[in-house]
C-alpha cells in the first residue's frame, strides 16, 4: 500500500539531506522517538508499533527512512525536485501489504500526517532562523 502527501514547503534536496537526521527525530515526528543515540545512519526507536531499528539513507531528491524489523516493511521518503510535485515537499510511505485492517490504516494515516506537520514546522523554523 502507498500513502502520498504533498506539502507546499520550499526546500531543496540538500536541505532535506542535511537537516533531516536521526539525531533530531523528535522534531520530525511526535509518534516515534529515539531509544538511544544514533549510530551513524541507524538508531533504535520506539513508538505505537513497538521497538525497531530505523535507518536513514540519502537518495536522489532527499532521504529514505526504513524500519528494518517491521513485518510490514514500512518505509518512507521525503523528497523534492521531482514529480509528482517538483516545487513541493513529497512524503511517500509504503508497506508490503495490499489489504490491512481499518485500524492499522488509520494509524498509518495519522503517522504520515503527523510527520508532514512536523516537517512543515521544522523546515519553516529553519528558514526563519536563517533570516
Amino acid at each position: 500500500m502507498e500513502y502520498f502527501r504533498i506539502r507546499e514547503v520550499e526546500t531543496t534536496e540538500e536541505e532535506i539531506q542535511q537537516r533531516l537526521s536521526l539525531a533530531n527525530l523528535d522534531e520530525l515526528s511526535t509518534q516515534i522517538f529515539n531509544l538511544d543515540t544514533p549510530n551513524g545512519e541507524e538508531v533504535a526507536i520506539g513508538g505505537l508499533w513497538g521497538e525497531f531499528t530505523l535507518t536513514r539513507s540519502t537518495i536522489k531528491g532527499g532521504v529514505r527512512f526504513t524500519l528494518l524489523e517491521c513485518p510490514n516493511a514500512l518505509s518512507w521518503t521525503v523528497t523534492t525536485g521531482y514529480p509528482p510535485a517538483p516545487e513541493a515537499l513529497v512524503v511517500h510511505m509504503t508497506i508490503n501489504r495490499q489489504e490491512i485492517k481499518p485500524e492499522f490504516n488509520e494509524e498509518l494515516e495519522e503517522f504520515i500526517e503527523d510527520h508532514c506537520e512536523c516537517l512543515e514546522e521544522f523546515l519553516s523554523i529553519v528558514k526563519l532562523g536563517s533570516m
